[in-house]
């Protein structure tokens, strides 16, 4: 019984309102511990192909058998049974090799212990050849070594069928005849299937069989050197000009006719058990995984090992250490350097009192009326200018901690998006995945909000509840973090994020209501989405209640404000609207 056959399988996309073919009617078997190539021109289907096998994309007619049974129909490739190797490096720059293939196991494979983990990891790189680099971290390694590390990444759990796209492209000759080899002796490990989809016609000769598309069409699947006779040329190399000279369509309607005597030369017959065939080392493999029980890790323990990992990465990579201290510290200090009116106060440091009014009483009983006039007058100014300084001191830490929530996140998932799509096909539940940048976000928003208000508070004395202010500041940067996540889950690339994110944060100054009064129509339907207003609105709102500044408020604001609790109430509504968007964006699949 073959273990993998198509039938009539056809892939289609729209284009300009119409649907044409990518994939045009494919038909071929594959048998146990069978190497493959999948060749052609640029553009032909070849890792349209891959994807349809391996699940990625659904096609539009035909079907993919596994094993006898229809996957249309019954359940899918477990993610233990096919490991997909993408043809760039899918792997953490800041993690050693030892690191990214452990971390790898702990995804896919229910391990007993640390030992169990560590034995599983050391096999699959002595398996790969990299043993020696092993400790070497991904960012110094060498095309070829990342792609023996992609592989390594797939064979933990042992997979029966292993897809390789373009894994040999962009490497030298010996890189690539050292990646070929490989993936021969891998396909002789337990039965397993291997293709190969690769433009290069070099080192066929090791390959079982070689399937040539052209323009979406099987136009030939035999033994490689068969298929000179059957392209009538002289040399393989000849095989993609003399393409060109027919019709897709005629090509695949001449295979059809063909095929069957081609097949006839192919070794279809099961191949030796892998008792009798497979290395010391991959039977440890089998005996290792068989003691896991062959069970994906529950979705706690996928979010520990996701949430671990993205700390190790954060504490390697300085330039994103030194950017997240220099806004953790620098950006308080900013809101007190630059807050007008802050030190001018004869009393020292922080926010003056609020001074009294004169009452009309006092003004008409006082003997030099002229004077307490003037002082009245005074009085209001001064009432005015600390109403300014405490809305624009509320304000500016707003707004940079929106500017901090938008760098938090706005690359997040996007500039990882090939690894997630990888590990999720693996098995990865997006939920664990969600709960992991969840956990990672609260814990700078908290770092981050804390900071501000502590920090800001020391030095101005800012009225009202510490505790309130926090509350709101830390809601802010709650709502624009996992609002700029959405961004980032939803994004096809991390400029196209970074660009929707920094236009969201530019607006929530000018539409927040706070400096230049809005027409109402305006600020109705903006501001229930603008973070900014929110923060600036419930902390003052706070302020005026529970303190003397009341005054001074009401006449340096352009409008009326929002309750703290609706304030508060709102601000967890972008938080939760944030996070189910985000949870959407990172189920949809999203490769390249």
């Amino acid at each position: 019984m073959n273990m993998l056959e198509l039938k009539e399988v056809s892939y289609s996309a729209e284009k300009g309102g119409e649907a044409f073919y990518i994939l045009h009617e494919s038909s071929f078997a594959v048998p146990k511990g069978h190497f493959m190539a999948i060749v052609g021109p640029s553009g032909c289907g070849k890792t349209t192909l891959l994807k349809v096998i391996a699940g990625i994309l659904e096609e539009s007619g035909g079907s993919v058998h596994w094993e006898g049974r229809d996957l249309a129909d019954d359940a899918e490739l477990d993610p233990a049974e096919v490991g997909y190797v993408p043809q760039f490096s899918v792997a953490y720059e800041h993690l050693t090799v030892e690191e990214s293939v452990e971390s790898a196991v702990e995804l896919r494979v229910t391990t007993v212990n640390r030992c169990h983990l560590e034995q599983i990891a050391d096999i699959v790189i002595k398996q790969t050849g990299l043993e020696d680099i092993s400790d070497r971290r991904v960012k110094v390694l060498s095309g070829g070594q990342k792609r023996r590390l992609g592989l390594a990444m797939e064979l933990v759990s042992n997979p029966r069928l292993l897809l390789c796209d373009e894994v040999t492209s962009g490497l030298d000759p010996r890189s690539e005849n050292e990646i070929v080899h490989l993936l021969h002796s891998l396909s002789k490990i337990d039965n397993r299937i291997v293709i190969n989809v690769t433009h290069s016609l070099s080192n066929l000769e090791l390959y079982d069989s070689i399937l040539v598309l052209h323009e979406g069409c099987v136009i030939y699947h035999g033994k490689p050197d068969a298929a000179d006779h059957y392209f009538s040329v002289k040399r393989t190399e000849d095989i993609y000009p003399t393409l060109a000279q027919r019709d897709s369509r005629d090509w695949h309607a001449s295979w059809r006719k063909h095929k069957p005597s081609y097949y006839d030369s192919l070794d279809f017959t099961e191949p030796e058990s892998p008792e009798e065939t497979a290395p010391s080392d991959t039977q440890s493999l089998e005996d290792s995984l068989r003691e896991a029980s062959g069970r994906l890790p529950g979705p706690w323990r996928q979010f520990g090992v996701l949430l671990r990992r993205r700390f190790t990465i954060l504490r390697r990579d300085r330039g994103q250490l030194f950017l997240q201290a220099a806004l953790l510290f620098g950006f308080p200090l900013l809101v007190i350097l630059f807050t007008p009116g802050l030190f001018e106060s004869n009393e020292g440091m922080g926010i003056p009192p609020m001074p009294n009014q004169l009452t009309p009483t006092e003004i008409i009983n006082s003997s030099n009326m002229a004077n307490e006039m003037a002082k009245a007058q005074d009085i209001a100014g001064q009432q005015f200018r600390l109403g300014v300084l405490i809305s624009g001191l509320a304000m500016f830490q707003v707004i940079l901690l929106a500017l901090m929530g938008s760098n938090n996140s706005a690359r997040e998932i996007v500039a990882e998006r090939p690894i997630y799509e990888k590990e999720k096909l693996a098995g990865l539940s997006p939920l664990s995945y969600l709960m992991s940048k969840v956990a990672f976000l609260a814990l700078l928003c908290l770092a981050q909000s804390a900071w501000m208000a502590g920090f800001v508070n020391h030095f101005t004395v800012m009225p009202g509840s510490l505790t309130q202010q926090f509350i709101l500041l830390f809601l802010v940067n709650a709502s624009m973090t996992t609002i700029c996540l959405a961004i980032s889950s939803l994004s096809r690339s991390t400029e196209q994020a970074s660009l929707l994110s920094v236009y969201l944060v530019g607006f929530q100054l000018p539409l927040s209501n706070a400096v230049l009064a809005l027409p109402e129509v305006v600020a109705t339907v903006t501001q229930p989405f603008i973070a900014a207003y929110w923060g600036w609105a419930g902390q003052l709102d706070h302020i005026m209640k529970e303190t003397a500044y009341d005054v001074g408020i009401e006449k340096a604001i352009p409008t009326g404000l929002s309750p703290f609790e609706i304030c508060v109430a709102v601000l967890s509504a972008h938080v939760a609207i944030g996070l189910f968007v985000t949870y959407m964006g990172v189920h949809r699949h999203r490769w390249e």
